[in-house]
């Protein structure tokens, strides 16, 4: 697998690609030049060499990394901040307050990920290393970071993907880093000319009416840009926030009428697939296209999300 040149987002702001289950323009790691050098988001262990390579090109040391921010713990956004900052030895992790001990012990959310990706899960996900607790640093809803004379970053609890998600506002570039509070955009699409947004709806936190009432805090920010965990960055904000909003009904309706049949989430998965190949047929994407292979993927973990939100709800 060969590394790519980080992309060049603004004058201050790059993108490194860092190959989660070994595809291109899956996750990526956001690095933020000011004078506390900043990234976000470092994907899963596997991906940290990107990580390394990345910042070389760049010109930057791992010495030189000050914060390094996640916006939630999933593993494929969080899994390597411990194997990263063994070699970062100045940066501190930033964490919303409900993932911190998650990132101290990882068992739980490894277990999680091994139930979702079975015997691919070493593969993909190790080695998980812990944070030491004295490296973390904690903010809640309205908090504040500044990482430059002329930046002061702001965290917001955006809960709907999972409970332990906040976004961080960048008031330089009046852009907003995501995660998968609202959903996903395919940059794989995006040389086709087509902007396509979906909500990320995996287990176990997934809250369809918190997730819209995040969209919609979001929506009155009046931000520029969302950065997003998968992948890459759009000015199209409304376009992307209406378009996950709309999927986001069909979802929950797709698998409300699946579990009332007595189906399980491979039905729902292949129906979710089904409605998604329908649009991107109509907007000219032969069923061929290699988008499908992330696309694929994300239906079946977005159809165990909505059977676990359903099952609770009967709990």
């Amino acid at each position: 697998m060969e590394n790519k040149e980080p992309v060049q987002l603004d004058e201050r702001i790059h993108l490194i690609d860092g190959f989660d289950l070994g595809a291109s323009e899956r996750t990526g790691t956001y690095v933020i030049d000011e004078d506390d050098l900043t990234l976000i988001e470092t994907g899963p262990s596997p991906s940290v060499s990107h990580i390394k390579k990345g910042l070389d090109d760049l010109g930057f040391t791992l010495e030189q990394v000050k914060y390094i921010i996640v916006t939630h713990v999933h593993l494929d956004h969080a899994g390597g901040a411990g194997l990263l900052l063994k070699e970062c030895p100045n940066a501190t992790v930033v964490v919303h307050p409900r993932g911190a001990r998650h990132l101290v012990n990882p068992k739980k959310l490894a277990a999680g990920a091994r139930a979702v990706y079975g015997d691919s899960f070493s593969d993909l996900f190790d080695p998980i290393v812990p944070v030491p607790e004295e490296r973390l640093l904690v903010k809640e809803d309205g908090k504040t970071l500044s990482i430059g004379e002329n930046c002061t970053l702001e965290f917001l609890d955006t809960p709907g993907h999972a409970k332990h998600h906040f976004s961080i506002y960048d008031p330089v570039s009046n852009g907003l880093f995501t995660g998968d509070t609202v959903g996903i955009r395919y940059q794989q699409l995006i040389r086709e000319g087509i902007n396509f947004f979906v909500p990320s709806t995996s287990p176990n936190h997934f809250d369809p009416d918190a997730m819209k009432t995040s969209i919609n805090r979001i929506r009155k920010l009046g931000v520029d840009r969302i950065y997003f965990g998968h992948f890459g960055m759009t000015e199209m904000v409304n376009e992307a926030l209406v378009q996950v909003s709309e999927w986001l009904d069909i979802f929950v309706e797709i698998g409300e009428n699946t579990i009332s049949e007595g189906k399980g989430s491979d039905v729902l998965a292949a129906r979710l697939l089904d409605r998604v190949k329908e649009q991107l047929s109509f907007l000219g994407v032969p069923e061929s296209h290699d988008v499908y292979v992330l696309i694929n993927l994300d239906m079946q973990v977005s159809a165990l999300g909505i059977i676990d939100y359903f099952n609770k709800l009967e709990q």
